[in-house]
């Protein structure tokens, strides 16, 4: 049976326990404001390989990076363009993910051999302290098992992972409830790619608007 740590009181203490399991290679469920997230270290091959497996997710798909700052960003994407950079300055933290150029640190597991992985940087304490502690981003995916309803509390995601991921965070009802918005950015315009609850015309305010950011 995997570890349970109750954090609905945010002792963020509890936080260094899971933090030293992920950096061993280990499996962790956790919260952010869209939906519970299941993520290891994002720059160990072995570790995301195993998160694919116990999600059932196909490798043709990719998994995106949480961060939990600029920084974090810029070590492992590169050639950041002015809208990009805005788009992030505006929306992160927040329920959006942003799909950036990789730098090779980045393992080519992670991307399905692309040259690119998505970025986001969750509104959420408990997600943004953890991936600080682990001291790398998360490669995190929503914690479901692939085709299955995303996870917004630990009741409807245990019986799926409970033999096979090494703890869980227990923070409640996820904040939002629905997967973030996915965007691309190309030649200079922004794509959307899966639309959550922030919406086109934010975004195009945010890269026309430049007093907004």
């Amino acid at each position: 049976m995997s570890k349970i740590i109750d954090l609905k009181d945010n002792n963020y203490e509890k936080l260094k326990e899971i933090a030293n399991i992920i950096k061993e290679g280990g499996i962790a469920i956790f919260p952010t404001e869209t939906v519970y997230g299941i993520g290891v270290d994002g720059l160990n091959e072995d570790a995301i390989k195993k998160l694919y497996e116990v999600k059932k997710r196909s490798f043709d798909k990719p998994i995106s990076l949480l961060v939990s700052n600029l920084g974090m960003i810029e070590k492992v994407t590169k050639d950041i363009t002015d809208v990009e950079y805005r788009i992030m300055k505006k929306f992160f933290p927040g329920p959006l993910t942003i799909i950036l150029k990789k730098k090779d640190i980045v393992p080519d597991i992670l991307t399905s051999g692309g040259d690119s992985v998505g970025i986001r940087m969750p509104d959420n304490e408990i997600a943004r302290k953890l991936i600080e502690l682990v001291g790398n981003p998360i490669a995190t995916t929503s914690a479901n098992i692939s085709g299955n309803i995303s996870g917004t509390n630990i009741e409807s995601i245990l019986e799926d992972f409970k033999e096979n991921v090494d703890c869980f965070i227990d923070n409640g009802d996820s904040e939002i409830g629905i997967s973030s918005t996915v965007i691309k950015v190309v030649d200079n315009v922004p794509v959307i790619l899966r639309e959550g609850t922030i919406k086109e015309e934010k975004i195009e305010k945010a890269i026309c608007n430049k007093n907004d950011i």
